[in-house]
């Protein structure tokens, strides 16, 4: 994958490169996920928060093609598309990294990299797949002392960067992140929020779940709260506070959204409460 530098910020279109209107996925009597919205625009970063049984990872794995939804459409450049399986999904352009990593200890980068993908006709082409390697790997500023080493012997940022980079082989155009700096140090975590801002430098839109409100702050444009499997919230992560966000999550306040001018950006949105049902200011 070649990954052209960006001439200037990506300024997000109109027309999101993703979006999900009136999703919903009940499994039996429990209702995961009930008219969920949310938008992600090329080179934005989307940080998608909420308590424990919110509906994250279940919206997760119906973008990654794991769970097919009950109801609601999925829009792809603005085209309804369906998601049925897995591959559909990475065909589509979305590539989700779960908090699982799925990679293989024994192995070394270059192989985790191309498991699946790998180069070349009867015979492994292995040097054309370390070049390859290598370039991505300097593309995103990762700091892997070799790929020829098993993954088994990097720490664990290095580990969750090369899950990252494993997800660019096939051109995606979103990244589901789930949990990236989960269990890794401060050192660590940094690491891998400067790859999410590489990411998003290069145009990518990202959907980030993560209840490290520092880490969400530091890098999101966009906040959307997910509270018992419906929208409870949408900021601009440069104008909301900590409070505001840990009240929606808890059901404080309700459904505060953000309404979006001529582009979307860091300092670009105007935030303003959403009406409720008699037509006043939450």
């Amino acid at each position: 994958m070649t990954i052209e530098p960006p001439l200037e910020r990506a300024r997000p279109p109109r027309t999101p490169v993703l979006s999900l209107r009136d999703v919903s996925k009940g499994f039996g009597a429990v209702r995961a996920l009930t008219d969920v919205h949310l938008d992600v625009h090329p080179g934005e970063v989307v940080a998608l928060v909420g308590d424990n049984g919110a509906g994250k990872s279940t919206l997760a794995k119906i973008l990654a093609g794991v769970h097919p939804p009950d109801s609601g459409s999925i829009l792809f450049d603005g085209q309804k598309v369906s998601i049925p399986s897995p591959a559909a999904s990475r065909e589509l352009g979305i590539a989700t990294v779960f908090q699982d990593l799925a990679l293989c200890d024994n192995l070394d980068v270059v192989a985790n990299l191309f498991l699946g993908r790998e180069i070349g006709r009867g015979a492994l082409d292995e040097e054309e797949m370390e070049k390859r390697a290598w370039s991505l790997l300097r593309q995103l500023s990762a700091r892997i002392p070799s790929v020829r080493v098993a993954v088994a012997s990097l720490s664990g940022g290095q580990r969750q960067t090369v899950a990252i980079a494993r997800s660019l082989v096939g051109d995606p155009r979103i990244v589901i992140l789930d949990e990236p700096t989960a269990a890794l140090g401060v050192a660590q975590s940094a690491e891998v929020l400067n790859l999410i801002e590489r990411l998003r430098e290069h145009g990518l839109g990202i959907i980030l779940i993560s209840h490290n409100m520092a880490d969400v702050q530091a890098v999101a444009d966009r906040i959307v709260v997910l509270r018992l499997g419906r929208n409870n919230g949408d900021f601009l992560a440069a104008d909301v506070s900590y409070e505001d966000i840990i009240s929606a999550i808890t059901g404080a306040t309700e459904n505060v959204l953000v309404h979006r001018p001529e582009r979307a950006g860091r300092h670009t949105v105007s935030r303003e409460a959403a009406p409720d049902e008699e037509g006043d200011l939450l």
